[in-house]
C-alpha cells in the first residue's frame, strides 16, 4: 500500500461476521472431519472453502456498497487449514485451485474499490512461548494466513505480544527470535497489538522500533492496562512504527469505564471513546463492537455529523446550555416539553446563542466549558455572538 496521502481520511473496518447481513462464512469441527475417510473429509473442507470465498466477496461488497473502507477476514476461512490431524495443503482439495482463483477475484474486487483486508489470528498464535510445539503451530499458522492474505491483498496480519511468563524483556527477545523463521510473505504482513493484560504501548514500541514490526495501537486496551504515555503520545509512537497505511483498534466498554469489567466490549462505540486526536490522520480503525456493521454505520455516521454547542433563555430567564446535531429538531422538542428536565418547566425557549464543533466529543467538552462560565461571562458570550 503506497504511503498515506496529505489528506487525512478516517476508514473504519468491519470485524469478520455480520449481525444483520445474510453473508456467513462456514467452519466445521475436527470431530466431523476426523471422522470421515481422508478423501471425504477433504471434499468437505473444498466445499467449505469455496463457500467462504463465496461469501469474502459479498461482504466485500457490501463493505463497498455501505462506503466501510476495511474487512478483516476470519481466522478460519479456511476450515481447520493448520490442525495436527486434518491439515491440508490447499493443492490437495479436489477444487484447491478455484478455491485460489476465488479468493484472488476478491482481491481484486478490493483493490478496484479501495478496501483493506486483514488477517488477526487467534489467541493460541504465541511466538514467545518457552514451548517450543506452541511456538512452532503459531508460525505454521501465521503462514497459513499470510498465504490467503497474499491471494485477497491483505497486508496486516496482527498477533498479540503473547504471555510475560514471569520475565517481560525476556519473553520479548524471544518473540523477536522467532521473527527469523517467518517466509517473507508472512514477516512483511506481521503486526502486533497491545493487549488489555500485559503488553502496553509502551512494552512493545521498542520492540517494534528493533525489528519493523508496526504497532496496531488498540486504545481500548491502553485505557484498559494503561502505561506511562498518554493517548496522544502513544499514538504519535504508533504512527511512526508504519510503513504503510496505520491500522489501529477502537472498541467501548460494555458497562461503562466504571462498570466492573471494562475490557468486555460494547455493542457500539461510544463516539466520546474516539480519539480526537485520531481525527485528522490518515488511518484504518477496525471496530470491535459486538453489533458488527450496524455498528460500524452508526459510528460513520457519528463522524461525519457537525455538532452544535447551544444556549436557550427560558422564559424564567435563566440560561440553559446543550449539544446537538441537529439544532432545529432539538429546539422544537425542548418547546414540546420532551427536551431535558430543566427546561420542562421553564418554557418556552428561545436560542440566544450557538457555534459549531467538528464533533460530539469537542461538542461535549465545549459545553462542559461554557457551563462552568459565570452568567456575566455567558452574556459576554452570547453578546459577543450576536454583535
Amino acid at each position: 500500500m503506497p504511503d498515506s496521502p496529505s489528506t487525512s481520511r478516517i476508514r473504519l473496518g468491519l470485524c469478520c461476521i455480520f449481525h444483520d447481513q445474510p453473508i456467513k462464512f462456514r467452519n466445521t469441527t475436527v470431530k466431523s472431519i476426523s471422522g470421515m475417510p481422508r478423501d471425504a473429509g477433504l471434499a468437505k473442507l473444498s466445499a467449505l472453502c469455496l463457500a467462504n470465498a463465496d461469501a469474502l466477496l459479498l461482504a466485500l461488497q457490501f463493505c463497498a456498497e455501505q462506503g466501510i473502507g476495511s474487512f478483516r477476514i476470519n481466522s478460519q476461512i479456511l476450515p481447520l487449514k493448520t490442525h495436527a490431524e486434518c491439515g491440508y495443503d490447499i493443492r490437495e482439495l479436489p477444487d484447491g485451485k478455484e478455491a485460489v482463483r476465488r479468493f484472488r477475484k476478491c482481491g481484486k474486487f478490493a483493490a478496484a474499490h479501495d478496501i483493506r483486508t486483514s488477517f488477526h489470528p487467534d489467541q493460541f498464535v504465541v511466538l514467545n512461548s518457552p514451548r517450543a510445539e506452541v511456538v512452532e503451530r503459531s508460525l505454521a499458522e501465521l503462514e497459513y494466513q499470510a498465504e490467503v492474505a497474499e491471494w485477497v491483498g491483505a497486508d496486516v496480519v496482527n498477533i498479540h505480544g503473547g504471555g510475560a511468563y514471569g520475565d517481560k524483556p525476556a519473553a520479548l527477545a524471544r518473540f523477536a527470535e522467532s521473527l527469523s523463521r517467518l517466509s517473507k510473505r508472512a514477516r512483511s504482513r506481521l503486526t502486533v497489538e497491545n493487549d488489555d493484560v500485559t503488553y502496553t504501548p509502551e512494552d512493545l514500541l521498542p520492540l517494534c522500533r528493533s525489528t519493523g514490526i508496526p504497532l496496531v495501537y488498540d486504545v481500548h486496551h491502553h485505557r484498559c492496562n494503561p502505561d506511562g504515555l498518554s493517548v496522544e503520545a502513544a499514538t504519535e509512537q504508533a504512527l511512526a512504527t508504519w510503513n504503510r497505511e496505520p491500522l489501529f483498534h477502537l472498541s467501548s466498554p460494555l458497562e461503562g469505564w466504571k462498570g466492573p469489567k471494562p475490557g468486555r466490549h460494547h455493542d457500539f462505540i461510544n463516539i466520546v471513546d474516539f480519539p480526537d486526536c485520531w481525527r485528522e490522520q490518515t488511518l484504518t480503525v477496525e471496530v470491535e463492537a459486538k453489533a458488527k456493521e450496524v455498528a460500524v454505520l452508526k459510528l460513520m455516521k457519528q463522524l461525519a455529523r457537525p455538532w452544535t454547542v447551544y444556549m436557550l433563555q427560558c422564559a424564567d430567564g435563566s440560561l440553559y446550555t446543550g449539544v446537538t446535531n441537529d439544532l432545529s429538531q432539538r429546539i422544537a422538542k425542548h418547546n414540546a416539553g420532551t427536551g431535558a428536565r430543566y427546561t420542562r418547566s421553564r418554557l418556552p425557549v428561545v436560542v440566544v446563542y450557538q457555534e459549531s464543533q467538528p464533533n460530539q466529543s469537542a461538542a461535549l467538552k465545549r459545553e462542559l466549558a461554557i457551563k462552568a462560565l459565570s452568567r456575566a461571562a455567558k452574556e459576554t458570550l452570547i453578546g459577543d455572538r450576536s454583535g
